[in-house]
C-alpha cells in the first residue's frame, strides 16, 4: 500500500481551515499546555512542599491545581461556538490566570527564602534536587501562562490575519456547466 502524498497536505488543509473557524484554539491549547506541564510535574512540586513545608506552600499548590481546571472551563464558557464572546468568563479566565502566576511567585519565593535562609538552611543539590527541578518547573510555567495570556489579549489581532489564509481547493472539471445539455432527460 502506498501514501498518498496529498494526504498529509489534505490533513494541514483541514487543520487551517479548523483554526480559521475557531482561532481561539490557539490560546487554549497553550493554557491546556501549561496545566498538562504542572500536572506531570506534580511530584516535584509535592516532594517541596513536604520538605520545606513553609506558610501556605500546600494551599499555592492546591490553588494552582484548581484555578488551572476552572481557567480551562472559563475559557471554553467564554468562547462559545458561533456567539459572541462572553466576556465576564473571559475577564474571570484572565483573573484566574493572573493567581495561577501569583502563586508560582509566591511558591518560588518560598523555595528561595528555604534555601537562603541563614539556620536549617536546604541544600538544592544531592538528594534534593527536586527543590531546583520544582523551581525551575514554576518559573517554565510562569512563561506558559503568561504567553497563554498574551495569545489570548492578541486574539483580535492575529484571528483576521489566519482568517485571510487561503484553504480553498481546485476542482477539475467544474468549467463550463452551462453547455451541458439536459434538455433531452
Amino acid at each position: 500500500m502506498t501514501k498518498n502524498p496529498n494526504g498529509v497536505r489534505e490533513f494541514f488543509r483541514k487543520r487551517v481551515v479548523a483554526l480559521k473557524r475557531k482561532p481561539q484554539t490557539i490560546p487554549l491549547f497553550v493554557l491546556v499546555i501549561a496545566f498538562l506541564y504542572y500536572s506531570l510535574n506534580l511530584t516535584q512540586i509535592s516532594n517541596t512542599t513536604a520538605l520545606i513545608n513553609g506558610q501556605n506552600m500546600g494551599l499555592t499548590e492546591f490553588v494552582t491545581m484548581l484555578l488551572s481546571v476552572l481557567g480551562l472551563v472559563c475559557f471554553l464558557n467564554a468562547f462559545p461556538h458561533r456567539k459572541k464572546v462572553n466576556i465576564p468568563m473571559l475577564v474571570l479566565m484572565i483573573l484566574m490566570v493572573g493567581v495561577l502566576i501569583y502563586c508560582d511567585i509566591y511558591y518560588g519565593g518560598c523555595i528561595t527564602r528555604a534555601v537562603t535562609r541563614e539556620t536549617n538552611r536546604i541544600d538544592p543539590t544531592g538528594k534534593n534536587i527536586f527543590v531546583t527541578n520544582a523551581r525551575n518547573m514554576l518559573n517554565v510555567h510562569k512563561i506558559i501562562l503568561i504567553v497563554g495570556l498574551a495569545l489570548t489579549a492578541l486574539l483580535p489581532v492575529y484571528a483576521p490575519i489566519i482568517r485571510k489564509i487561503k484553504t480553498s481547493i481546485e476542482v477539475e472539471g467544474t468549467g463550463d456547466i452551462a453547455a451541458i445539455d439536459i434538455s433531452q432527460e
